[in-house]
């Protein structure tokens, strides 16, 4: 009796996991986006779209740990920007925005992960139409080379012989 109880109980917790991590790689979307799943390229890709709002296209793209690449995002407006976020952790902040961190981001991925990339056109700004054209370039790089570890510094003569190794 004891025995079903502890497999309920495992059982029990295990969908609860399966549940949480679905969660968080379900993305919510405003009224009337569109979710474009994509690929990660094996060559550049070009993404090009229109941030009209309520009506604009958001894009998830999963990425492995140790793969490099690049995201440019392009506009002629000033009112129109990017946010990139990642699916698998709970809070709902973007880790990047071409509103204060530049117009490309270049990394190496830390871990495996869906990221949500959302176009978007400013809704604290003097509207000047309903959105704007943008270009995404996701562009997969070759593995940045390891930084090359300094010279360990040459043994420099002491008046001091080195002690002997300790017995273990």
């Amino acid at each position: 009796m004891k025995d079903h109880s502890v497999r309920t109980l495992i059982a029990a917790a295990a969908l609860f996991l399966l549940t949480v991590s679905a969660m968080a790689q379900t993305p919510q979307l405003d009224p009337g986006e569109k979710l474009e799943k994509l690929q990660f390229p094996a060559v550049t890709m070009q993404l090009k779209g229109w941030t009209k709002f309520g009506n604009g296209h958001v894009y998830t793209l999963p990425v492995r740990a140790g793969q490099h690449l690049k995201i440019s995002f392009s506009t002629k407006s000033k009112f129109a920007f990017l946010a990139i976020f990642d699916l698998s952790k709970p809070d709902d902040e973007a880790f990047f925005g071409t509103d204060e961190d530049g117009m490309s981001f270049e990394t190496t991925v830390k871990e495996n992960a869906t990221w949500l990339l959302r176009p978007y056109y400013s809704k604290v700004s003097p509207r000047r139409g309903l959105g704007a054209p943008f270009s995404i370039l996701i562009e997969p790089l070759a593995a940045a080379p390891p930084q090359p570890k300094p010279p360990a510094e040459p043994e420099r003569p002491s008046l001091f012989p080195k002690a002997p190794p300790k017995p273990q």
